[in-house]
Parts: C-alpha cells; structure tokens; sequence
C-alpha cells in the first residue's frame, strides 16, 4: 500500500509537468478507457441476464485459449527448448502476425467517414479520401487506442465482418503470441478480444429488431465482453472489478462486471485452469493451492533421515533448505530428541568461517561473527562445493546453540495432510519437522514434499519440482 502511494505520487507529479500543468495532481494513470456517463451507457435490470451470457461466453473462450495455449506451451518446452529456435519462433510470429494484418486490410471494405470522434490516430491506407480503414483502426494502432474505441466510437463504426474476422485472427494470434520468449502479456489483448466480440455482440442484439434499441450500446457489451474475456482466461474477480470500474471511470458498472467476471469464473473452472495456474505448474514452481488434494485424508506425514553435516548438505537427494538439531539419549535403538532448527544456509556461512570447537579463541571467534555475516551471503549463499574443509577439519566439532531456532515448528507424526498442509499454508512455512509424543525427530516435511503431488487423471501424481 505504501509502495502504491509512493508510485501514484511520482506518476502524478511528473505528468502534471508533462501536460504543462505543474503542480496538479489529479490524473487518472496511464490505463484509461475513458468514461461511461452518458445515457446511451446506462444499464436496464433486463439486461443482468444477457450481461450473465456474456461472462458464460467468455468463460468458454478463456478455457478454450487457455487448452490452445497449455498445448503449445507443452510443445514449446518439448521441442523448443533451445535459445536459436526460440529466435526463430518469435521472427515467425512477428511475420506471420504482421502479414495477416495486411492482408485482412488490403480485402477489407470497411471504410468509415472521418469523424470529429472517431480518434486520433486513423489509417487510410486503401480507402478513399475522407474515409478510414475500420479494419486497420483495430490491428494498426495500440492495443489501448482499440480498446478505447471499441468502447466509445458511435454506432456504425464497425462492421459486424471486420470484428468477427477481426476476432477471429486476434485469437489466434494472442493465443500463439503468449509463451514465447519476449517480453509480452496477456492483460490488454485480451481486453481488445473481449470488447470486440462484444461490440459484435451489441450490433446483432440491436438487429434482431427492425427498430432501435435504444438501451443496446454496442460499447456498453464492448466492456463488458473484454471483462469477460480476460476473467475467463486469467480467473480473477476482486482485483479485475476495481480494475475495470477505475479503467472507465464510473463505479456504477461495479455490479454488471462483478456479474460478467463471477460467472466467466465458474463456466471456465468447469473445464480447465486459470493461464497463469497453468504456467505455474508448467514452469514446475512448488506453489501451494488454497486446499488439499481431496483424497489426502488418508495420508499421514512423510518421513525423511538425517546425517551429519557435511554429508547432508552434499547429497543431493536432501536439498532442503532447513535440518534438525537433535540431542542423543544415550540409548541405542532410540530416536534422538528435537532441539532446534537450522538452516542450509547458516550452516553454510559457519563452515565458511571455521567456526568450530577445536578452534583456538573460540570465543573472539564468535563474538566477531555478526547478523552481518549471515545477510552478506544472501541471497547468492555460495554451495557446498566451494566450502573447503580438510581431513582434519573434519573430525572437530561445530557448537550449533548459539546459531539454530530452539522453538522451531513441528507437527505429530500423526498427523494428516491436509494438517499439515494448512500449517504451511497459513504460517508460509518452508518445512516443518515431524516427532513423536517423546519429542523425538521422526521425519522432515518439506514445501516441495506437499507440492510434488497432486491429484491427477490416473490418481496421486508426483511432479517435477524446479531447484531452488
């Protein structure tokens, strides 16, 4: 919130000096679509229906770009993985995007007469005098502009074939676009494909009868259609309706797009997957979900062994991030008590400066090791490898009391998972260790433990987790 203020305060100052206008503090931001407030804008109870319709349509669009776009992305990470083909598959979209547009204004017949509204930026290309190319309005000018006229140019403006072809390709192409490796989002394209599916569709209501509807805006359906379509693709409600009511500029249309975004939300989740949910597990990021695998009752807490220090923190089969610190009993067959906890990291820097108990002045040595140290190393905290530690060094031994977490986490080996994953979902955790009703160390419970498997077409699947 801080950080908002801060920026808002910046862009506000610096843009009154660029409007000439120095000193005045009142700009609306970067992203405007400028206001719905006119009569023609206004919304009738009638019309709560066909604005729910619309939000099912983008739900299913969204679900359809969304499989399109996991399907190629999968491709991409099998066949295109390589730096030299990623090139070459950005140049060909590029081409392919750039030569589809002309084509489709070369044979468009939309030529709209130049009028005081109709923009600031229009393309003549192959109309005649006095005239615009309505097709290269939509593909050859910003993807703000578009929107922006989609939603405020006068009826007339656009035929219904330039938005359905227009449509159409767009898809294709932000479905295709998505992934690759520039620099690009989905946010506004979508918004563009929206509000031009549903400027389409505010000109055919408006057919079905000989005599004007006058309630039928086709920017009104324009924004409610780009809200639909990009709360079908991405899944988001809260944010998207403040986004949305402060991009046009009027809060009364908080209800309709609240209608348009909740229903484009259950129609898509009943098919597949938010975009940004399924890159995550396509980029094999241990994120967690708000809720437990369903069938996980059952299952109990999964255990892990620990070694000495050395050992553990080179084995690559134990690359977590946080050990035990457990006190021996004495008795043999008996699980070492829990003491604390500490982390990869620390134990990095310790061994980094020879902090050991064999070592002379051992006390100045400690004393001289600061908070300081440890935040030197971070975030890049050097492996294991690069720590050089002698035959000797070996067999000394390292005082972890003054370094480790006495009261660390833990839970009953007892028990479930969705216990345990709900502690690590509220309390961010990144392990927790599991011991028995003595306190003794049973196992360790990772974030990649419960992230690594989730309920799949075949049963429990196990996936593969980036390193980090």
């Amino acid at each position: 919130f801080f950080a908002s203020m801060i920026s808002t305060f910046t862009l506000n100052f610096v843009l009154s000096f660029y409007n000439h206008k120095p000193g005045d503090l009142s700009n609306p931001g970067l992203i405007n679509f400028g206001r719905f407030d006119t009569d023609e804008n206004s919304y009738k109870y009638f019309e709560l229906p066909i604005f729910i319709l619309m939000g099912a349509v983008g739900g299913m669009l969204g679900a359809l770009f969304n499989a399109l776009n996991n399907w190629l992305t999968m491709f991409r990470i099998r066949y295109l993985h390589r730096r030299g083909l990623q090139v070459i598959e950005a140049m060909l979209v590029s081409a392919v995007t750039a030569t589809v547009s002309f084509v489709m204004i070369y044979w468009s017949s939309d030529c709209q007469p130049l009028r005081h509204s109709a923009g600031d930026y229009n393309l003549q290309l192959f109309c005649a005098d006095g005239e615009y190319n309505a097709m290269a309005s939509a593909f050859f000018t910003t993807p703000e502009s578009s929107v922006r006229r989609l939603f405020h140019d006068p009826a007339g403006s656009f035929n219904p074939q330039t938005l359905g072809l227009f449509t159409l390709l767009y898809f294709i192409l932000a479905c295709w676009t998505y992934g690759l490796t520039v620099s690009a989002g989905v946010f506004i394209p979508s918004l563009l494909l929206g509000a031009a599916w549903g400027r389409l569709f505010g000109i055919l209501l408006t057919s079905i009868s000989n005599e004007s509807i006058s309630w039928a805006d086709p920017g009104k359906y324009a924004l409610m259609g780009a809200a639909a379509q990009l709360g079908g693709i991405v899944r988001m409600t809260l944010s998207l309706t403040v986004i949305m009511v402060e991009a046009t500029g009027n809060v009364t249309y908080g209800f309709p797009i609240m209608l348009v975004l909740i229903t484009a939300k259950i129609v898509g989740d009943l098919f597949i997957e938010g975009l940004y949910d399924l890159h995550i597990k396509l980029q094999s990021v241990p994120f967690l979900h708000w809720e437990a695998p369903v069938t996980s009752h059952s299952l109990a807490a999964r255990r892990e062994k620990v070694g000495l220090i050395v050992e553990i923190l080179s084995q690559t089969t134990s690359n977590h991030n946080g050990f035990p610190v457990v006190e021996n009993s004495g008795n043999t067959g008996q699980a070492p008590r829990l003491c604390g906890l500490i982390l990869r990291s620390q134990l990095i820097v310790l061994l980094k400066h020879k902090v050991f108990v064999e070592r002379e002045n051992l006390s100045l040595i400690q004393r001289r090791l600061k908070l300081k140290d440890f935040r030197d190393a971070y975030p890049r905290f050097p492996p294991i490898q690069s720590i050089h530690v002698s035959q000797d060094e070996c067999d000394c031994l390292m005082d972890l009391t003054e370094f480790m977490n006495p009261t660390p986490y833990t839970v009953p080996q007892e028990a479930s998972l969705p216990r345990v994953f709900k502690l690590f979902r509220a309390l961010g955790l990144r392990h927790l260790v599991v011991v028995d009703d003595r306190n003794r160390v049973v196992g360790l419970v990772t974030r990649k433990d419960l992230a690594r498997y989730r309920i799949g077409k075949n049963g429990l699947e196990e996936l593969s987790l980036a390193q980090t």
